[in-house]
């Protein structure tokens, strides 16, 4: 999404004085310097920053995975942003270290580029290296939110994307729920000729993940829309865990780990971090609600 479209004189104060706390109104330190992050997948769903050369900063070389993935880590580097696109959209990213548990406020952070008025948030998933090859190819496990456990929040929800027949056209989609609707073609602020992934040969893909319920909505006094922060647990939020910095982020424990059944699971260390999309919606002419990450970083291990 397009949040430079959001911003307003009050919204950059808050940026630069942002002090965080964590869910139970506690104030967290800031974050740790940044560190070298390998970027292991890099999945977007379609989106309006998927292959725009000017303000998504792609090249228009990336057109097998690997040159994708090898983008996206160069991206990082350079203290840029990521988009994931539209619902499903995911990256795994690892600091070449295990994460540990702290005993702090929080054992790692992701960092993006939150708004008060602009949350896109992404549900955080986190994975051991259980079998010791290097690769993520164990079992995720989903870091609980303020939404964990909601009838409005489904898991292993699923949307298929379908390839545009031309160039310049929207994304049709449809959902598991038997929704359908499409990611918007917006030529005025990003006119690359698709949406759709160029490294991704397939007519259509599926992504699937937690879904939470969008809290997007338009003020019908001014028009402008507003991206309403969740309670905590998600990257690209201005929620309660959120951490000062430039660009800011949003602290996560490993102690709000669960499985598959919503159980809590206990975890020693952890090797792999994957963010997704966690919303399908859209806002207008800002075009899809869609996580952006600039990177990961972890304190020290003591």
């Amino acid at each position: 999404m397009m949040k430079n479209r959001l911003l307003r004189p009050a919204a950059a104060a808050l940026l630069a004085a942002l002090v965080a706390c964590n869910s139970g109104g506690e104030i967290v330190k800031p974050l740790p310097p940044a560190d070298k992050i390998t970027v292991y997948e890099w999945h977007p769903a379609p989106g309006q920053f998927i292959g725009d050369t000017r303000t998504g900063g792609m090249t228009g070389a990336e057109t097998t995975p690997e040159a994708a993935r090898a983008w996206a880590e160069q991206r990082l580097a350079d203290k840029q942003f990521v988009s994931l696109g539209g619902f499903g959209g995911y990256i795994v990213l690892g600091l070449g270290r295990e994460i540990r548990p702290t005993g702090g406020d929080y054992d790692f952070a992701v960092l993006a580029n939150q708004l008060d008025k602009s949350s896109e948030p992404g549900i955080v998933y986190v994975m051991e290296d259980t079998n010791g090859n290097g690769r993520p190819d164990d079992t995720w496990y989903e870091l609980r939110g303020s939404e964990s456990g909601l009838p409005t929040t489904l898991r292993d929800y699923a949307v298929t994307y379908y390839r545009p027949e031309g160039a310049a056209q929207p994304v049709r989609w449809r959902d598991s729920e038997g929704a359908e609707g499409q990611i918007d073609y917006i030529a005025s602020h990003h006119d690359q000729p698709s949406y759709y992934p160029a490294w991704i040969a397939d007519a259509s893909y599926t992504l699937s993940g937690t879904r939470l319920a969008p809290r997007n909505e338009q003020n019908p006094t001014t028009g402008e829309w507003d991206n309403r922060p969740y309670g905590w647990g998600y990257a690209d939020n201005a929620g309660s865990d959120q951490l000062a910095g430039n660009p800011p982020g949003n602290g996560f424990l490993l102690s709000n780990a669960i499985d598959a059944e919503g159980r809590s699971v206990r975890l020693a260390r952890i090797h792999f971090v994957k963010i997704q999309t966690g919303v399908n919606a859209k806002s207008g002419p800002l075009g899809e609600v869609s996580t952006e990450v600039c990177g990961l970083t972890a304190p020290a291990a003591e």
